[in-house]
């Protein structure tokens, strides 16, 4: 298979075919995840609560995300790897945003994601697209804004909230964005965002509409417990396989059963 590039992408949205995009933190799930065909894999900040055990995703920096990034690319021949800008990691100014962007595509990520909307959001997204740097927007449900959007909250219920998201998609399109995350936007709402748009959106929760996909990978293999998303779909029980194996290898160290003959020097 080839390199998955911000080409491919735009290819698939015009020719209405959808894509795959899922998370991975580590050599060995990134290299599975990519080993399955799946078009995007993202280094989501995600990974402050399901890898790191943090509360929030705020909790994540610039230093960490470059170890899992690092280790994630290694792993991946065919995906495209983008990886998630941490919260305040963009934000103080341009210069330093763009040089901790640039980081992470040394490290090995093949473009970036940046969260929210604003005058300088666009411009950062010029500034980062003119250098080299393919970005990956994200609109609706942003969580590094969750304190200022109080709460876990659905985005773009009413026709005037919709109109507001794509008026700012239009903006981050026009930046040169190659695609846009929309998170908790109610489906019809995605849809008629999605219709009007030309670069591809990736529903995080936003329905069937959208030209991608994205979930959590500890969602889909069952191994994140503490809470799921009602858009997330559990395609295993890893929770499970994981208790099994370790209290199985604990019962046999304890009694004697481990290691046997074939397994000593």
């Amino acid at each position: 298979m080839s390199k998955v590039t911000v080409k491919t992408i735009q290819k698939m949205k015009d020719a209405d075919e959808k894509f795959s995009v899922l998370t991975a933190y580590d050599y060995s799930t990134a290299k599975y995840i990519d080993e399955a065909g799946v078009d995007i894999i993202l280094i989501g900040d995600s990974l402050a609560m399901v890898a790191l055990g943090y509360n929030t995703t705020h909790s994540i920096g610039v230093e960490e995300m470059r170890i899992f990034t690092k280790a994630v690319a290694k792993g991946v021949e065919h995906a495209m790897v983008v990886t998630d800008m941490p919260f305040m990691s963009y934000h103080a100014n341009i210069s330093d945003a763009i040089l901790n962007c640039g980081e992470m595509i040394r490290c090995g990520a093949n473009a970036v994601k940046i969260e929210g909307y604003s005058d300088y959001i666009v411009e950062l997204i010029k500034r980062l697209t003119e250098s080299g740097v393919p970005v990956m927007g994200h609109l609706g449900f942003t969580p590094q804004f969750l304190n200022t959007l109080g709460g876990y909250k659905i985005q773009g219920k009413t026709k005037d909230a919709s109109d507001e998201i794509l008026n700012q998609a239009k903006r981050l399109e026009k930046a040169g964005v190659f695609s846009i995350v929309l998170e908790m936007v109610p489906q019809d709402s995605a849809k008629y965002i999605t219709e009007n748009l030309s670069v591809p959106t990736i529903s995080c929760g936003a329905g069937r509409y959208c030209s991608a996909q994205v979930l959590v990978s500890d969602d889909v293999f069952g191994k994140y417990s503490e809470f799921k998303p009602k858009f997330a779909r559990k395609y295993g029980d890893m929770k499970s396989l994981i208790f099994s194996c370790a209290k199985k290898f604990n019962d046999d160290v304890k009694s004697g059963n481990f290691p046997s003959d074939d397994e000593v020097f």
